[in-house]
């Protein structure tokens, strides 16, 4: 079992930035690679980024692709997403999710966070 607890979430206006952080505890997170997912009312759950357990290999979804960040810190069991240049359409709950496998891109991951809210104002 690996609990995740994500934080950072707020209200921001467009063009401003924020930072998520995961906070993964259980059976030995390191080993799993991470990924943030978002879902706002009424839509899908998007995929947003995955990064390997190594922090060695990222992906990102077409409409985060360089504004946002994710990266990790294995000695603190952290995985944080750094999102830059904000816009309405970000405005989502987002999921932190760790999966034994590499690379997922759709939301079939193993675990789970809670999630926590973005919105962003225009």
């Amino acid at each position: 079992q690996v609990q995740l607890v994500e934080s950072g979430g707020g209200l921001v206006q467009a063009g401003g930035s924020l930072r998520l952080s995961c906070a993964a505890s259980g059976r030995t997170p390191s080993r799993y690679n991470m990924g943030w997912f978002r879902q706002a009312p009424g839509k899908d759950r998007e995929f947003v980024a995955t990064i390997t357990w190594s922090g060695g290999s990222t992906l990102y979804g077409d409409s985060v692709k360089g504004r946002f960040t994710i990266s990790r810190d294995n000695a603190q069991n952290t995985v944080s997403l750094q999102m830059n240049s904000l816009k309405p359409e970000d405005t989502a709950v987002y999921y932190c999710a760790a999966d034994p496998r590499r690379g997922l891109t759709t939301p079939i991951y193993e675990y789970w966070g809670q999630g926590t809210q973005v919105t962003v104002s225009s």
